[in-house]
């Protein structure tokens, strides 16, 4: 090319002076029109975000207050009905009683004859009135006017004391299990209202030194005037119930055994015919059951809830709550019998809260607090719990409890302020940096456009010329261009292109065999890989298949399961894949059985050498003589951790023991369900949360074991299995489920514990069918010969 032909300026015909408008105009005008739509958009969408993200998160703030009230109230709600239940079974039992009078005098003779301190009473001169001596299941207190001359109950006293001791049989089950109960009780008829309460306390004179002249007062009428009369009112018409239940609530009062505030719920009995109230089945709970639900509420960093009665009195709320809501707390001690509580709402020294409507939900609320002489927006939110019969004094009204959640403002739209400054602060960036960006693209553009338009069309023209000459098939043309630019790189490709076409032109035969060759080589060498591989599959395999093998060998043997003569054991184990997670293993050491099972998270090579871990160190305690079922499991879960630390397995397991010396059989450790068939078909399932924690999760685990006496008797079966039993689906999803595993023992119980074991693993896989397990699969009978 003639490089004086670049140094002619640029007419204004030319493609130079063409190329500098057209181009130049063009990209200037696109800066300015996207530069200024650019800053436009930035403003607009951060007024769009500003005002979609307020609203999103005032809306999303609202609705988490209001489903963390509707959640708290039903955890309140459901404390609540487990103790109406657990009141309801004991007045079931009871009711059943005073219905078959004949069985009723039958069952006390029974319980006197088999446990006299149940119905024995002593006389206490000093304060007229008689009381079982301690040891029994219950407590019997029967006062001064209920007995005759030569200080024994009267005849009709005597039957009831004999008759309510069937509270001895049912009370313990039931204060062990469903809600937790201070204590559960029976109430005598007016006529007759001897106390008997379990567990066992010195009742009687714990009622002398709290209550003085109780002894010479009806107990209905001293503690609680007008609920008797209330039942009465509903034998003769149930349509008087406030609410269509026999529960009845009374307010939080002081107890008299105790000392510590509770809730009494009684569920009246009735005479035979319907028509008079025999005395009333009760149970307490303390008002810290019921606070420490609502005290654990926490939103945000200092919202708290409350429970309030109607009336405005509050019987739970934590003391940052109490501060804010200016509640000021007093005993009700006027009159006689329980002394309740009095924190009201109305007497609050905040008139916001005084003034607060717990008759209806309202949903949010907007208060203003008053917070070290300044004024303080709150939110507020009044859920109601279902409606119950309550005693306070006098007849029995209907109580609907509310719960209160209340958190500060300022708390909830903090993130609201922050996200909002910080869309500010990030627009205000962006619009600066938009700006810069512009004015320095207009400078590099004009400087580039003139600059350019020098090289770009002397270069153009040359390689004009060249296209032409190779279209007449002249591959032997070159462009000579001497800039190093895009046109440079352009004239370069060119050469190197014709150079190509003119080098495949003469050679394309020899380039066919060449790439022939290396395709062959290409082939060969994938060949090479695909035999490495091979190998590599076989050697993995192979060490699967040692891994597999060690783990089936450290299985008990058949004669081991044996050797103990008062027990039939069997045991099936199926992996998901080669090395499986389950765990399962039978010690003997002596006249001492060790049953184990566990389920390690996961399954594979990681799953089975953790699984053989546990079992070394399962053996190696037994072995140690380690009896103690609490310090087994604590060492070890010990040991296990530290391997875990040291091995890098993220792998922890659910594992349980049953450990029997021919006479108790003992729980431990938190697993699947432990499910036991008795000899006479009654099916019970034994849950294992509360008696551990997972192994290898923590170093030390022993607060957290805990153990549990098991019947075994003659003929009980007891079955052990891991989740992939129950957690096994069929081709339609359908899990095999707790239920079917009990009705198929249920169904094998009278068979061999080995038959049991098959017959249940058969039901098992015809539900699965052709559906693949994916988890491993371990079942454990043992019976009782």
């Amino acid at each position: 090319m003639d490089a004086r032909s670049s140094k002619r300026p640029a007419r204004l015909g030319s493609f130079r002076a063409k190329f500098i408008l057209v181009v130049g105009g063009a990209v200037l005008f696109d800066l300015l029109v996207s530069g200024g739509l650019a800053l436009w958009n930035v403003q607009r969408l951060s007024r769009d975000a500003t005002l979609e993200v307020g609203q999103g998160l005032e809306a999303a703030s609202q609705e988490y207050i209001r489903t963390y009230a509707d959640s708290t109230a039903a955890q309140v709600s459901l404390l609540l009905r487990q103790v109406h239940n657990d009141v309801g079974t004991l007045a079931g039992v009871l009711q059943a009683q005073i219905d078959d009078p004949a069985r009723n005098s039958d069952v006390g003779a029974a319980i006197a004859r088999t446990s006299p301190g149940s119905v024995s009473l002593s006389y206490d001169q000093k304060t007229n009135w008689s009381q079982n001596a301690p040891g029994s299941a219950s407590v019997v207190s029967v006062w001064g006017y209920l007995l005759g001359q030569d200080h024994q109950p009267r005849p009709d006293v005597q039957s009831d004391i004999q008759t309510s001791a069937v509270l001895d049989l049912v009370a313990p089950s039931l204060l062990q299990r469903g809600a937790s109960k201070l204590q559960m009780y029976f109430i005598g008829s007016k006529e007759r209202p001897i106390f008997r309460t379990a567990p066992y306390t010195d009742q009687a004179q714990t009622f002398d030194r709290l209550y003085p002249g109780h002894n010479e007062a009806n107990f209905w009428d001293f503690f609680f005037p007008g609920l008797y009369e209330s039942w009465q009112g509903w034998a003769k018409d149930m349509k008087t119930r406030p609410v269509a239940d026999d529960i009845t609530q009374t307010a939080p009062y002081t107890d008299a055994i105790t000392g510590k505030l509770i809730v009494s719920f009684f569920q009246p009995l009735w005479t035979a015919d319907r028509k008079d109230v025999a005395g009333t089945a009760g149970a307490d709970i303390t008002l810290d059951q019921l606070a420490q639900t609502v005290e654990n509420v926490k939103v945000a960093q200092s919202g708290f809830g409350f429970l309030a009665m109607s009336d405005g009195n509050v019987v739970a709320i934590n003391s940052t709550g109490e501060k804010t809501l200016g509640l000021r707390s007093a005993s009700d001690a006027s009159g006689a019998g329980v002394t309740g509580l009095e924190r009201s709402l109305k007497g609050s020294a905040q008139p916001a809260i005084a003034k607060l409507a717990l008759d209806r939900e309202q949903g949010i609320q907007h208060l203003m607090l008053q917070q070290d002489g300044n004024e303080v927006p709150y939110i507020v939110i009044v859920k109601r719990l279902p409606a119950t019969n309550l005693w306070v004094s006098g007849p029995v009204r209907q109580e609907a409890m509310s719960l209160g959640v209340v958190v500060p403002e300022r708390e909830i739209e903090a993130s609201l302020y922050a996200a909002q400054a910080k869309i500010s602060e990030a627009t205000n960036r962006i619009v600066l940096y938009q700006i810069l960006a512009i004015l320095l693209s207009l400078l590099v553009v004009t400087i580039a456009v003139f600059a350019a338009s020098k090289r770009i069309t002397g270069g153009i023209s040359a390689l004009a010329d060249a296209a032409k000459r190779i279209q007449a098939k002249d591959y032997s043309v070159r462009v000579a261009i001497s800039s190093k630019d895009e046109v440079g790189e352009a004239g370069e490709a060119f050469n190197r292109m014709a150079e190509q076409i003119s080098y495949h032109t003469e050679n394309l035969e020899q380039l066919v065999e060449e790439r022939t060759a290396q395709i062959e080589d290409a082939k060969e060498e994938i060949s090479t890989l695909n035999a490495q591989l091979e190998r590599e599959n076989r050697r993995l395999g192979t060490e699967l298949a040692v891994a597999e093998r060690i783990q089936l060998m450290v299985l008990p043997l058949h004669q081991e399961l044996e050797e103990f003569q008062a027990l039939e054991i069997a045991a099936y184990m199926r992996p998901a894949e080669e090395v499986g997670g389950d765990y399962y293993d039978v010690l003997k050491n002596g006249n001492r059985l060790k049953i184990g099972i566990g389920d390690v998270t996961g399954h594979g090579l990681e799953s089975g050498v953790l699984m053989l871990m546990v079992q070394s160190v399962a053996r190696a305690l037994q072995e140690a003589g380690n009896t103690d079922a609490v310090k087994f499991l604590t060492d070890l879960n010990s040991a296990l951790f530290k391997n875990i630390v040291r091995t890098k397995i993220d792998k922890h397991l659910t594992l349980a023991f049953l450990d029997y010396d021919g006479k108790e059989m003992i729980l431990s450790g938190q697993h699947e369900e432990v499910v036991i068939v008795r000899a006479n078909g009654d099916v019970e399932r034994i849950d294992t949360m509360d008696l551990g924690m997972p192994i290898g999760l923590e170093a030390d685990i022993s607060a957290f074991i805990k153990t549990r006496e098991i019947a075994f008797a003659t003929g009980d079966l007891i079955l052990l299995h891991t989740d992939g039993v129950t957690e096994a689906a069929n081709d339609g999803g359908e899990l095999f489920g707790i239920e079917r595993l009990c009705r198929e023992a249920r169904r094998l119980k009278d068979q061999s514990a080995e038959k049991v074991v098959s017959g249940i693993v058969a039901a098992l896989m015809r539900f699965v069918g052709s559906q693949k397990i994916y988890d491993d699969i371990t079942l454990l009978a043992v019976r009782h010969r």
